[in-house]
């Protein structure tokens, strides 16, 4: 029995990066040799163990076969004759395609560490087509790797494509789909995430209403990038800067536009109404999807009211407890700053405005803790009862925001 080292902890420490999972793979061992050694059995589709001590996976060397469409229609072989180079094969890219023993050598028979020096994203082999869920997965590493110059390689994009045109994203389930997307919106460029699906196609497919941006004009004054696509993209970099590995932020910055895709061609470049267009689409989407909750309801917040976020101090102090209070803002602060970041992102998601200051949002963090900070115990004392402490505390959280408006001008 021989044991490895694979996959992303591999191809992480030979970029330098800090190794968080450390996967293993067993050679020449069946389960019951595994299970007289203490390891724990935790796979259900195949044989994967937990190290008795260091709680890591371990996973029998295995084979694949292509038996349905989808990402179900597979045949597992695990056992002692398996090697290492046919698990290795069966993986989707050549810098996860990599093993290392005990003392550190490497196996590397498809190139991955070639491929990690010139930057590529490389399938390992044409078994690639024969699971849709890599085609969201390549684009994924894709936002992963970005910054530090990767990108896909012509051979892999246009096997995408192919996988695409025979309907194999068809097939993939809305789980699958969101559990990729939400990686994707977590990592430092999501941008390329977008920017690989539709080069292959599977945007089109699986997000509709995000690919349908692209192409539709915005007035120039206000995006200089023109293209509501390129504007997207840009926004999503700069909510992935903001709240780093926030997904929630993520796709608020994804959903937030999406009204543009139907403003009427005679209104264009302008788009008024876009923030009450968009929540149809979104719901849409999210429902498809099935995102969770709390994803969907704070893009639906940021999509109707990201535009009143940017003209936060033009906003009388009623209409900003009005907004607050639609966040749940004075009881879940943190839930303002998730706002705050997508709208922040929007504003800076432009040719040049990058780096443009948001000074709205320091007044509207600053009006939600001057409105929280008035509670009921005194008007209770003053003898209040009912609807009218109620009103006395709107009143009062009202003429609180009024003063932060007032040191804000």
């Amino acid at each position: 029995m021989q044991t490895y080292l694979v996959g992303g902890a591999v191809r992480d420490a030979l970029l330098g990066r800090p190794v968080v999972d450390r996967d293993h793979v067993v050679v020449g061992a069946t389960p019951d040799e595994l299970l007289a050694q203490g390891y724990r059995p935790v796979g259900k589709d195949f044989p994967v163990f937990l190290h008795p001590r260091s709680g890591e996976e371990y996973a029998l060397a295995r084979t694949e076969r292509k038996t349905g469409r989808g990402y179900h229609g597979f045949v597992f072989q695990a056992d002692a004759t398996v090697t290492l180079e046919q698990d290795l094969a069966r993986r989707d890219l050549t810098i996860n395609a990599i093993a290392q023993d005990e003392h550190g050598a490497l196996t590397d028979p498809y190139h991955g560490v070639r491929d990690i020096e010139a930057r590529v994203l490389r399938h390992v082999s044409e078994a690639f087509v024969e699971d849709p869920v890599r085609v969201l997965r390549v684009a994924r590493f894709a936002a992963r790797f970005a910054s530090l110059g990767f990108a896909v390689a012509d051979e892999t994009l246009a096997l995408m494509r192919q996988m695409v045109r025979d309907g194999e994203v068809d097939h993939l389930v809305p789980e699958r789909v969101w559990a990729e997307t939400r990686k994707a919106l977590a990592e430092p460029q999501p941008s390329a995430f977008l920017r690989v699906l539709r080069a292959c196609g599977a945007l089109a497919v699986l997000f509709p209403e995000v690919d349908a941006l692209y192409g539709v004009p915005q007035r120039a004054e206000f995006h200089p990038e023109i293209d509501t696509g390129v504007h997207l993209e840009m926004v999503l970099d700069a909510a992935a800067r903001i709240a780093p590995g926030n997904d929630i932020a993520g796709f608020c910055a994804l959903t937030h536009d999406l009204g543009k895709a139907l403003t009427p061609a005679g209104e264009l470049p302008r788009h008024v109404g876009h923030e009450h267009r968009g929540v149809a689409p979104l719901r849409v989407l999210a429902e498809r999807l099935k995102v969770p909750t709390e994803h969907a309801a704070l893009a639906e917040q940021v999509c109707r009211e990201h535009l009143n976020a940017h003209r936060a101090f033009e906003l009388k102090p009623a209409t900003v407890l009005k907004l607050l209070s639609a966040l749940d803002a004075l009881r879940r602060p943190a839930r303002l700053e998730l706002f705050l970041a997508a709208c922040e992102a929007d504003k800076r998601g432009r040719l040049g405005h990058e780096d443009d200051a948001y000074p709205q949002a320091d007044y509207l963090r600053t009006a939600r803790a001057a409105a929280a900070a008035i509670d009921a115990s005194g008007f209770i004392a003053q003898g209040l009862v009912g609807p009218a402490i109620g009103a006395a505390m709107n009143a009062a959280r009202i003429e609180a925001i009024a003063l932060v408006k007032t040191e804000h001008s």
